[in-house]
């Protein structure tokens, strides 16, 4: 059959049925299949490996207790703090599921990410249902589809990434709301569809803006819609109001990424039109032949520099038989236009990289709206008896074939030297896999050789099949990836636990330093640290440690080569689990040992709140040798700061003090503590503090510059200077000054006008809606009577 709309009524919702139940508790259970075991095993917890244990389950953690407590606005406890709104906002703030666990205690919730992954697969389904069934006669073929899309290896795959799973789950809504509005003329949905995915994950809503307009151009271009240029001005203003009725959340996400170095790389040159790994093509078409391997562990072509991108499409069982059939005999049908250009996008870089703004990281991000088409047209290319589906089901294993074969039986060298039958990383992993997709093959060929297809009882046995290949693929990926991650007792005791369980005196503030342990341990413990996997933070923080010579991408991770920032970010104690008798920084003492680390003291601390007597350039600076010796002997200033300040601070002379010795390190730290905070108290509005000083100076505190801040001395406002790449200081003079620092999440407040205004306008424009589609009603009354 042609692919068309076959719903031609608007969905009430009063009158949902059971299939959307079906499809909701059969991806659910079907989910917790391969979920729970491993609940199970770990006593309660779902446990993975890599960024799902040391980034999701402490964001969840986090984010509840600081909404539950009111600290919403300056968290300290995101790398050296950070914004808490626009750090959250692309995790987990404008994700439903993280709401639920709101009502529940905080130690409950590292307890909910399993059942809520499970509750997002089943949504993905329903919703993938909602936009399949309206093309298919047969809704058992529609659940079918919908369940592919849950379970793709772009779903099993990002559990890695728990918040990828959101955007999933929602954005089919957003094609049913373009569906209602261009087909059935019904206006609104599309509106709040565009609302929810902007809110759910502002980053992800970029690519899908991206997809729908190719959706909506190649629906248009196909013939199967007409649009008048009303009919078009009241598309575009839904859209519109639609992203701004969430600006409450998306003005100040943005605001927090402006100036992020992450976020402005573009890719240039040739790396525009081809990509730099001629491994990475391969690795694109095999993903639609097979399960992508661990993020960390690409397997099938490792040379493709693809980790973490998130290039995965497999539908479970189908893999690309229906798809190819489809594609074969429906050449004409927009369906088979917009797969095309999807695999035409994901071959180009520059195509490729217009859903993440021409961002130069590579990723595969968007896959699962085209996974989606790839769903409906296996959907419809086996409910329909007239498409052949063995010629693609023949193109499938052919390409499987080949794809596994030659990578599985090449011979392996290295610098001439054999390695291993077969070019993959890990053989066993990569069987595996290979069995997983013909055993998939091997029963779908049984059913499609035993049951008529389009017929209910075989889209009965398929869907069962499809469930035992899914489970079996689900267990697969977990298991292996289980085998990268930590001691399930141990990390419930140390990390989930660790923070009852650690014993640090919190009369001062203070941060700690992490050696041998893992991303985020402060994070867990609820101490504020140095140490940081948040790729959302302060674009001072990234400054901050680029100028100094030290990597900050996704992580702030300072190692051992340089002391000096530990005494100047006020760095107390150190926990080393890798036992070592030396951690080869000076003036670190051994104390103790709790939860398995060592505990060291910094014997040269110095608090919160310390003041210098000289100054240098952030020209000098920066061509400066021990740039972290450096922060310890003269506050680096602009030269218009040097200007305003030179009264009351003297130059820094390089070619005088250039000694950077350990011995200097502690006299420069016994230096910067002569005139420091008496008392330091942060809250949830900021933080105070009280200093007394023999004249006037400025006092620096070691937190992240933020437009957001503002500053008081003894109640009157005070200039908050930007120093030390990336910091604040504020002038105070002789005596004692009472200092106060208040944080408002830049953009919070405008934005939650825009949302409002939004919400009336929208508002008023359903009220006028119905009232015209009432007066259509009438005059079309009459005249039937008439």
């Amino acid at each position: 059959m042609q692919i068309e709309t076959i719903l031609n009524k608007p969905v009430k919702i009063g009158k949902i049925k059971s299939p959307y139940v079906k499809v909701f508790l059969t991806a659910f259970l079907t989910a917790l299949s391969f979920l729970l075991p491993y609940i199970i095993l770990d006593k309660g917890l779902f446990l993975f490996f890599g960024d799902y244990c040391v980034q999701q389950v402490p964001f969840y953690q986090l984010a509840h207790d600081a909404i539950k407590s009111g600290n919403i606005w300056w968290n300290w406890n995101t790398d050296l703090g950070a914004n808490f709104i626009g750090s959250y906002a692309f995790y987990l703030l404008g994700s439903p599921f993280f709401w639920l666990t709101i009502p529940l205690p905080s130690a409950a919730v590292p307890y909910t990410l399993g059942p809520l992954l499970a509750l997002k697969i089943a949504v993905a389904a329903l919703t993938s249902y909602g936009f399949i069934e309206r093309f298919v006669k047969n809704k058992d073929y529609a659940i079918i589809g919908a369940l592919l899309y849950a379970f793709s290896s772009y779903s099993i795959y990002n559990i890695f990434f728990n918040h990828f799973h959101e955007p999933m789950a929602f954005f089919p809504l957003m094609l049913i709301g373009l569906e209602e509005f261009m087909k059935n003329d019904r206006k609104g949905v599309f509106a709040v569809t565009v609302f929810v995915n902007a809110v759910v994950n502002y980053n992800f809503f970029v690519g899908e803006v991206v997809f729908v307009v190719i959706y909506w151009c190649i629906r248009m271009l196909s013939g199967d819609w007409q649009i008048t240029a009303k009919k078009y001005l009241n598309l575009v203003f839904e859209a519109v109001i639609g992203f701004f009725m969430g600006s409450a959340l998306i003005i100040p996400a943005v605001l927090a990424i402006t100036g992020n170095p992450r976020t402005s790389s573009l890719l240039k040159g040739w790396n525009l039109l081809v990509y730099g790994w001629p491994q990475r093509y391969f690795d694109i078409i095999h993903t639609v032949f097979f399960p992508q391997d661990l993020p960390s562990a690409p397997n099938f072509f490792p040379d493709s520099n693809a980790k973490w991108s998130s290039v995965a499409a497999w539908l479970p069982m189908f893999s690309m038989t229906g798809v190819i059939s489809y594609l074969m005999a429906k050449r004409k049908s927009w369906l088979r236009r917009i797969i095309i250009t999807c695999f035409v996008f994901a071959l180009i870089p520059v195509l490729n990289s217009s859903f993440v703004l021409f961002n130069d990281a590579y990723y595969g991000r968007w896959y699962y709206m085209a996974v989606l088409m790839l769903a409906l047209a296996t959907a419809c290319a086996y409910e329909d008896p007239e498409v052949d589906i063995m010629s693609g089901f023949r193109w499938t294993v052919f390409i499987t074939a080949a794809f596994a074969l030659s990578i599985g039986l090449i011979p392996k060298f290295s610098d001439n030297q054999f390695i291993q039958i077969g070019l993959e990383e890990d053989p066993v992993r990569f069987w595996a896999y290979v069995a997983i997709v013909a055993l998939g093959l091997t029963l779908l060929y049984v059913v499609i050789h035993y049951y008529e297809r389009g017929t209910t009882t075989f889209a009965t046995y398929a869907t069962v099949s499809l469930l035992v290949v899914t489970s079996l693929y689900g267990n697969l990926f977990i298991s292996t990836g289980k085998a990268y991650g930590w001691d399930g007792d141990w990390f419930k005791k140390t990390a989930v636990e660790g923070a009852s369980n650690i014993k640090v005196d919190k009369s001062e503030f203070f941060r700690i330093d992490v050696l041998n342990g893992i991303d985020n341990q402060g994070m867990f413990w609820r101490i504020p640290t140095i140490n940081a996997f948040q790729s959302v933070v302060p674009p001072s923080i990234m400054n901050f440690y680029n100028t100094i010579g030290v990597t900050r991408d996704v992580g702030s991770r300072p190692d051992t080569s340089v002391p000096g920032i530990r005494p100047f970010l006020s760095v107390k104690y150190l926990f080393d689990q890798g036992n070592l008798s030396s951690i080869g920084m000076p003036g670190w003492k051994y104390v103790g040992s709790q939860l398995g680390f060592k505990q060291w003291e910094n014997t040269n601390y110095i608090p919160m709140g310390f003041t210098y007597d000289k100054y240098i350039t952030k020209q000098q600076f920066v061509i400066s040798s021990s740039k972290d010796r450096v922060l310890l002997k003269a506050m680096v200033l602009e030269n218009d700061q040097i200007k305003r300040y030179k009264d009351i601070l003297s130059p820094y002379n390089p070619d005088e003090d250039n000694d950077f010795s350990d011995t200097a390190l502690a006299a420069d730290c016994a230096e910067r503590r002569k005139y420091t905070c008496s008392s330091f108290k942060y809250d949830n509005k900021g933080f105070s503090a009280s200093i007394t000083l023999p004249k006037k100076n400025l006092v620096f505190f070691s937190v992240p510059y933020d437009s957001g801040w503002t500053a008081t001395v003894n109640g009157k406002p005070a200039k908050i200077e930007q120093v030390n790449i990336g910091f604040m200081a504020v002038e105070c003079d002789a005596g004692t000054s009472e200092i106060r620092f208040n944080y408002t999440t830049p953009g919070l407040y405008p934005g939650i006008a825009i949302s409002a205004v939004s919400i009336v306008v929208f508002a008023v424009y359903l009220i006028v809606i119905k009232k015209r589609n009432g007066k259509h009603a009438e005059v079309k009354a009459e005249q039937e009577n008439n």
